[in-house]
């Protein structure tokens, strides 16, 4: 073990979604793996803090508010002054820069860190970009999930090699019970369910409404419970009305949380779940991060770089049952359901291995 580390202080930056944000928390457990007293922060935009906020490895998470630009020039400045100022002095050891914005590459060089890494992006061939950072890492191929490229970029560091990270996302206590609020105001007890998020925040990743209300009374019809949860998202809430008016009485019981949880609340229901059934979208990710059984359906994102990063996924890719646009070319705010190519049947066949254990 380096020594020289083990009380180091490190800055991760992550200037991206909430399944990126997830999964750059597989560095963060191989740094606490390496050296167990080092201290850990990630900085990342706001509203992304959500899948942090309970994970043991992380010390604090700094904020970078995208709306900060709507408050005015000064102002503007002014908050990025005290942003810059708040990290540098904080006296990082080793900061991570796993954005290529500017603004990361900035935050990284004015920290002051002894050695600031990140990667050699195809967009940041120039001079600058090297002078922000002591380290360039080549990004790996599209065959490379994106939590194994994250990795790469601890390259430059002596960690042992034995070591074996893992994606992960703690629930604090006050998650989990009011979740079970929740569900024990619309009746629940203590019953096993199997959770359904059939929704994402762009459309062209989501499954037929038809479809996936047939797979909905298949498992009711079987006697399983299915909790069935949503985005607070208008249209996210019209896909559970429609899928909730096509369900006919079955043994099963159906519970509906639309809108209704924060995100710590639904890792706390993955958790409960003794299934998770969904498409390619932050639920999916957090399923994998806790380790849960699940089946995921795909349409044309890069399914090598966003599967689920676990081995007990099912992945159902609608590419091997029809053409699919490449992932280059989507326009993500198109309605057209590019998962349609999946047969009910595939599904269903994947729902019941995975039950069966």
């Amino acid at each position: 073990m380096s020594a020289d580390l083990q009380h180091a202080r490190f800055l991760l930056i992550q200037m991206m979604h909430h399944g990126d944000v997830l999964l750059n928390t597989i560095v963060a457990d191989a740094l606490k793996q390496a050296w167990p007293q080092c201290s850990i922060d990630m900085l990342v935009y706001q509203g992304m803090q959500d899948v942090l906020l309970d994970n043991p490895s992380i010390n604090e998470v700094l904020i970078v508010d995208r709306n900060w630009k709507k408050q005015g020039a000064l102002k503007h400045a002014a908050l990025e002054i005290g942003l810059a100022q708040n990290i540098r002095s904080r006296r990082y050891n080793v900061v991570l820069n796993f954005s290529n914005r500017w603004r990361a590459g900035f935050l990284t060089a004015f920290s002051g860190a002894k050695q600031r890494i990140s990667y050699q992006y195809h967009n940041r061939q120039n001079p600058a970009w090297r002078f922000l950072h002591t380290d360039l890492i080549e990004p790996t191929g599209m065959d490379v999930h994106t939590a194994d490229d994250y990795l790469n970029l601890l390259r430059p560091l002596p960690l042992p090699e034995n070591i074996q990270a893992r994606v992960n996302m703690g629930i604090a206590e006050s998650s989990r019970l009011s979740l079970r609020q929740k569900l024990t105001a619309q009746g629940w007890q203590d019953q096993p369910y199997i959770l359904v998020h059939p929704g994402s925040r762009w459309f062209f990743k989501c499954w037929d409404n038809d479809k996936t209300a047939a797979l909905l009374q298949k498992l009711l019809d079987s006697g399983r419970n299915v909790v069935l949860t949503a985005a607070p998202d208008e249209r996210e809430n019209q896909m559970l009305q429609y899928l909730q008016a096509c369900l006919k009485p079955a043994s099963g019981r159906l519970f509906i949380l639309n809108g209704t949880l924060t995100l710590r609340e639904l890792a706390a229901a993955i958790d409960g779940s003794i299934l998770f059934i969904g498409v390619d979208s932050v639920p999916m990710h957090m399923a994998a991060a806790l380790d849960k059984p699940q089946v995921a359906l795909f349409g044309p994102s890069w399914v090598s770089r966003w599967r689920p990063y676990s081995d007990r996924a099912a992945v159902i890719w609608a590419g091997d049952y029809g053409e699919l646009p490449h992932p280059n070319s989507i326009d993500v705010n198109t309605t057209e359901r590019m998962l349609s190519a999946i047969p009910l049947e595939a599904v269903w066949q994947a729902v019941q291995q995975k039950l069966a254990g």
